[in-house]
């Protein structure tokens, strides 16, 4: 049974209950559903002053998400794929300039060949650091810490 539940059968659900979300709260917003593989799906809120539902760095988004993957959980126990939510396309920005500032991070190491650690982070923000630095000739990743507190550390490759 778990098998035969589809991405598009969580989005639908995961659609649903933000939708009820953001009605609930006066919150005029639509959402737009896009599967990114086959086992990632992102819903999208799109409209004017969502800025409450991304909140201080992204706390609130990151709540919305856990809260909306917990829903789909409780509908697909058996079975539920990544289930990413974004508003006003907060994710999108965060990304490209965590990429800008990776890229001038390892720019910085190459140059003076010491190592730098970043501010700890989310362990979304941290993939998107490590995918940058992969395709950065010169210089490595690694993660350490513990959560809450983990972070990245650029270094030159050796």
């Amino acid at each position: 049974m778990a098998e035969e539940i589809t991405l598009a059968e969580q989005a639908k659900v995961a659609k649903e209950f933000l939708e009820g979300l953001l009605d609930r709260y006066g919150i005029e917003a639509t959402i737009e559903v896009r599967e990114l593989d086959e086992e990632t799906v992102e819903l999208s809120a799109r409209g004017d002053g969502l800025g409450v539902l991304v909140g201080p760095k992204g706390a609130t988004l990151a709540a919305l998400q856990d809260v909306t993957r917990t829903v789909v959980q409780r509908h697909f126990p058996n079975r539920t794929d990544r289930i990413l939510v974004d508003v006003a396309g907060y994710r999108e920005r965060r990304v490209a300039a965590l990429r800008r500032f990776t890229t001038e991070v390892a720019a910085q190491v190459l140059e003076s060949g010491t190592e730098r650690a970043l501010e700890p982070m989310s362990a979304a923000d941290r993939k998107v650091v490590h995918d940058t630095v992969v395709t950065i000739d010169g210089v490595t990743s690694s993660s350490r810490g513990e959560e809450p507190r983990r972070f990245v550390v650029i270094s030159p490759a050796t």
